[in-house]
């Protein structure tokens, strides 16, 4: 028996994230809404290409097969498309076989209010207004950057990367970071190693995904010869002696990453591109860019990081 939505790992996602709708907006944009319906229509039939979250949602689904009798993460679909013009995006989503049967289509009107009623652990969307207000409503959302490519092969592993402060904790060492200098981040670190941060937005999101881990581990255990189809790691800014609160607050929380990064300010880029995540999230917009701009990239405009000067 399947787990009910309540005790699912939920991702929220909207269609400009999940597809390419970049010629479909730009109807919008130049024609209004009723160019758009007719568009729509005139193109039910004509399938979707896939966008930045794609290749992150469809492995993140496969999750499922690896526990069939579980069943214990969902996507959901919130979409400012009505359902009318939502219609192409299902067809699409049918196509490319994706497990999405719940969704709300709100006709103009941004979903994000729909969140928790979802139980959403994370709402991914190309919308910067729609994430904002989310995150300001205190709900875990996240602005999927446009890429230049979009990788998509037939390995199931899902790679998911997070910077720290910010996103899985507060930015509680982002404010003394920003009020003072280095030397005075690291002796307040330090001071605070044995104290775990307060939860960040995408906290919920890590716990869950954590526990999805311990479950591979269970079968790593009845079976030796198991491959893990979801690895999580954790690439920030801090260095020793900064790290031990990291720990701390991991510990605390009963959770854990595959990989750690501990960069001491060097570029994350040179991590990423090897590390080649589906999804990395960063609260600070100038970690998120590489070289190659193959990489997708999620901004959380949660904290100081993202106050706007007075």
């Amino acid at each position: 028996m399947s787990y009910p939505i309540e005790k699912k790992l939920v991702v929220a996602v909207s269609s400009s994230a999940l597809f390419d709708l970049s010629e479909s907006h730009a109807v919008f944009v130049e024609q209004g809404p009723k160019a758009y319906k007719e568009f729509q229509k005139r193109n039910l039939d004509k399938v979707l290409e896939k966008g930045v979250a794609f290749p992150f949602i469809k492995r993140f689904l496969q999750i499922n097969q690896r526990f069939p009798d579980k069943e214990p993460v969902e996507v959901v679909l919130l979409s400012r498309n009505s359902a009318a013009t939502g219609k192409r995006v299902f067809r699409s989503i049918q196509h490319y076989g994706l497990d999405i049967s719940r969704a709300a289509f709100m006709e103009g009107k941004s979903p994000y209010e729909y969140i928790p009623a979802f139980n959403a652990s994370l709402f991914l969307s190309a919308n910067a207004e729609d994430v904002q207000n989310a995150i300001d409503s205190g709900y875990p959302g996240g602005v999927v950057l446009p890429s230049k490519r979009i990788k998509d092969d037939d390995h199931a592993e899902l790679r998911i990367a997070f910077d720290f402060d910010g996103v899985i904790a507060d930015d509680e060492a982002e404010a003394v970071f920003k009020g003072g200098d280095l030397p005075g981040f690291y002796s307040y670190e330090v001071e605070k190693s044995d104290i775990p941060h307060q939860p960040g937005p995408l906290a919920d999101l890590f716990k869950k995904l954590s526990f999805l881990q311990a479950l591979e581990d269970k079968e790593m255990e009845r079976d030796r010869e198991y491959q893990r189809i979801l690895t999580t790691a954790i690439v920030t800014a801090r260095s020793a002696p900064a790290h031990e609160r990291v720990i701390t607050t991991l510990e605390d929380w009963g959770v854990s990453a595959n990989e750690v990064f501990f960069l001491g300010g060097m570029s994350k880029e040179r991590i990423l591109s090897r590390l080649k995540p589906h999804m990395f999230f960063d609260d600070q917009r100038s970690h998120l860019a590489s070289e190659a701009g193959d990489i997708p990239m999620v901004h959380i405009p949660f904290g100081i990081a993202n106050a706007k000067a007075e």
